[in-house]
């Protein structure tokens, strides 16, 4: 091996390492995580084989968290002519990753909390006391913001990667 192969495994790996631990930030599993950052950075489409042994990690640890990032969309299946193991090959464009991470955490954590909190809203409106009273206007606020949030992150998601950059950077300055 290079020196320049060398040092590219050395931060292939530490990248890996830290993208599993930032996955845990976003609600993923690490090894999930690890395995998005693995396939985001690999030249070309890896096996199930080529993943456990590149992160050794068990067979069925791999086969569940390849499966659940096809689901989310960042990962696609690949044939390859020939071969009967199925390769996977990752999104590697930034924005869509984004936009696909983004939609996944709406479905997941975004629409269950509005559902709670609608729910609590509801069956708070028409309390008479003061503490009832208070609760449901908290609850109608924190309804109100998470769905308005909600839907900023729903246009921002649905722009352009070169649009939402230009507005961002008007935001911002």
């Amino acid at each position: 091996m290079s020196d320049e192969q060398a040092a590219l495994k050395e931060s292939r790996d530490e990248f890996v390492a830290q993208w599993g631990a930032l996955g845990t930030q976003w609600g993923i599993n690490r090894t999930m995580a690890q395995i998005h950052a693995l396939l985001m950075t690999a030249p070309a489409p890896l096996s199930t084989d080529q993943v456990m042994e590149e992160l050794e990690i068990s067979r069925g640890n791999a086969h569940t968290n390849l499966k659940e990032l096809v689901a989310w969309g960042l990962l696609r299946i690949v044939v390859k002519k020939g071969e009967r193991k199925e390769f996977f090959e990752a999104e590697k464009d930034v924005w869509k990753i984004f936009t696909t991470v983004a939609r996944e955490r709406k479905r997941r954590e975004i629409e269950p909390a509005l559902g709670v909190l609608h729910g609590c809203a509801e069956a708070s409106r028409g309390m008479s006391s003061v503490e009832g009273k208070a609760f449901h206007e908290q609850m109608r606020q924190l309804e109100e913001f998470v769905g308005f949030t909600s839907k900023v992150a729903d246009r921002v998601a649905g722009m352009k990667h070169g649009f939402a950059v230009q507005l961002a950077s008007k935001l911002l300055s």
